[in-house]
């Protein structure tokens, strides 16, 4: 693994802010959280600056730093589209993920059916409490009258 296939879409001479930023990025979110960490421990503003790229540019709460799947990918030789050249094995393959899409399709189905029938459950209740506050009030009426 060469450092140019890391380094591929920079520019040939990045400036120190943008070989920081890669530098980071390529050792993941820990690493952003650290710079961050001492920026607040050796001067304040340059921790807040560092917390609010963080958020901006989404690396605080995304799944991974920009360029880490592809790397990771990339370094693992990972990659379940690719045909492996085995016609029986590519067939099995696709007919195993498309049943894995279909499986994970009726889960979500069944899911989203389950929390349907949760909120019913739950307006049905409250629908029960108000008929029962209201048939309380008029029977309170009743007595004070």
């Amino acid at each position: 693994m060469t450092a140019a296939v890391h380094y591929e879409d920079r520019p040939a001479n990045p400036g120190w802010l943008k070989r920081a930023e890669a530098w980071l990025d390529e050792r993941g979110r820990p690493a952003w959280i650290v710079a961050m960490v001492l920026g607040f421990i050796f001067f304040w503003p340059i921790g807040l600056g560092l917390l609010a790229y963080m958020i901006w540019s989404k690396r605080m709460f995304g799944k991974s730093c920009r360029h880490r799947p592809d790397r990771h990918a990339y370094r693992h030789g990972f990659n379940a589209m690719r045909p492996s050249g085995n016609a029986a094995f590519d067939a099995y393959k696709l007919d195993t993920l498309r049943r894995l899409e279909d499986e994970q399709k009726s889960f979500e189905d069944f899911l989203q059916r389950l929390r349907e029938a949760r909120d019913k459950a739950e307006f049905d209740q409250f629908m029960d409490d108000r008929a029962r506050n209201a048939r309380d009030v008029k029977e309170d009426e009743k007595e004070d009258a």
